[in-house]
């Protein structure tokens, strides 16, 4: 009896999903970096205070885009050919087609012009912070079984509340505390109708978002606006440099020359990880968003420990709230977060719900938040419409063509009912 070998490509469940989303782009990197070829030379600054400055690259517009367009449909023809001989497209090659393609567009969006590469950087991961917050909180919740569509909200109470109490006693300390509060408390309300009354967790997340959203336009249209002074004019974090390391070229004035909250968001990553995946808290944890009656029947409270963590969640979510009023903005504006808890979900989603990930794709969009602001500033001529765009742009794209198949915690959204 002779055994035939199947061909992975006629094997079910092999998905060609990420070569054609790479082929699709490998089409509109000749259309944009071919077909609407620009002249000049894009120069990329590496501009730093300091004892150390490296010097500015120049890159001829209609060069690299031949190069990176050819490049590109090399890769997409390079994850075929491995999808139908593996199965499955290694995921180096979307990074690096991913890193070609951003370095492509930049050069040919900056055409004739300078880009500070330092300034892209930095302001990426300052506008990733309330992100990766949100997301970390996302994480946490969603690994015990309990849906967080309710970020958006938790941003938003954290972002009014630090901003009214930071104005009212002039201390940032203060502020801090008073987001963590407030986004456990809305935390509060998901845990006890989604555990308790087994209300359906997704339309609890955006009934809060409403409810949230409602209440402080309210509060700042009638509240606020007629006393900013007082109520709405708080103090904001100074960057904070650390010694020697803030010296270091490019990395130093990324990482090591922020504000403290943004500092609470790197310290906040590397906790969250190491606790999910390292301590007795993290292993408990999933167990219950995996499977929730075998961790009942060896002694865990199902019910208790999804509610201390949903709480946990919104504490986490609450500091990313603080961020737009005391390490940005200044001051609580209506919407101020605009949406920025649901791009936290996706990063989530994006994330496979692991820290690490999640994190990394929260840079990911705030990093397009940025290059949409510095290409407006620069004048590139994608139109400031389309620009405004670029982030929700990415969100789309990430999760729905490159994410591929992914499974969540086995229990998120199922009401446990013991017995």
């Amino acid at each position: 009896m002779t055994a035939t070998a199947v061909a992975p490509s006629a094997v079910k469940g092999v998905s060609y999903k990420t070569p054609i989303a790479l082929g699709a782009f490998s089409v509109l990197a000749i259309l944009l970096f071919v077909v609407f070829a620009r002249d000049g030379v894009s120069t990329f600054s590496f501009a730093q205070t300091g004892t150390i400055t490296l010097p500015a690259v120049g890159f001829p517009v209609r060069g690299t885009g031949l190069v990176v367009a050819v490049l590109a449909v090399l890769l997409a023809v390079a994850a075929t050919a491995l999808v139908r001989l593996r199965g499955a497209a290694p995921r180096w090659i979307v990074v690096v087609f991913a890193l070609l393609l951003v370095v492509g567009f930049l050069v040919w969006a900056t055409a004739g012009q300078r880009l500070p590469i330092i300034g892209l950087l930095t302001g990426s991961l300052a506008l990733a912070a309330p992100l990766i917050f949100g997301a970390l909180g996302g994480v946490v919740s969603e690994r015990v079984g309990i849906v967080n569509i309710a970020i958006e909200g938790q941003l938003l109470a954290g972002a009014f509340v630090s901003a009214v109490l930071a104005s009212v006693t002039q201390n940032l300390l203060v502020g801090l505390i008073g987001a963590v509060v407030a986004g456990t408390l809305v935390s509060f309300v998901l845990a006890a109708l989604s555990i308790k009354y087994v209300v359906n967790q997704v339309i609890v997340g955006v009934v809060l978002n409403v409810l949230v959203l409602g209440l402080t336009t309210f509060l700042y249209q009638a509240v606020l606006i007629p006393s900013t002074d007082v109520l709405n004019s708080p103090p904001t974090f100074s960057n904070l440099a650390i010694p020697g390391l803030s010296l270091i070229p490019v990395i130093g004035a990324v990482l090591f020359d922020q504000s403290i909250v943004t500092y609470l968001m790197i310290v906040a990553v590397v906790v969250v990880w190491i606790g999910l995946t390292r301590t007795r808290w993290g292993l408990r944890l999933r167990a219950v968003g995996e499977h929730p009656q075998a961790a009942d029947t060896v002694g865990i409270n199902v019910s208790a420990t999804r509610f201390w963590n949903v709480a946990l969640a919104g504490a986490i979510v609450g500091l990313g709230g603080a961020y737009f009023t005391l390490g940005s903005v200044g001051s609580f504006s209506q919407n101020i977060t605009s949406g920025a808890g649901y791009i936290a979900l996706a990063a989530v989603i994006f994330g496979r719900w692991d820290p690490l990930r999640a994190s990394a794709a929260g840079l990911l969009f705030g990093f397009a938040s940025q290059v949409a602001n510095i290409l407006g500033i620069v004048g590139s001529p994608v139109p400031s419409d389309i620009l405004l765009t670029l982030p929700y742009v990415v969100t789309i794209i990430a999760v729905a063509g490159l994410v591929g198949r992914v499974r969540g915690p086995a229990a998120a959204g199922r009401p446990y009912l013991k017995g």
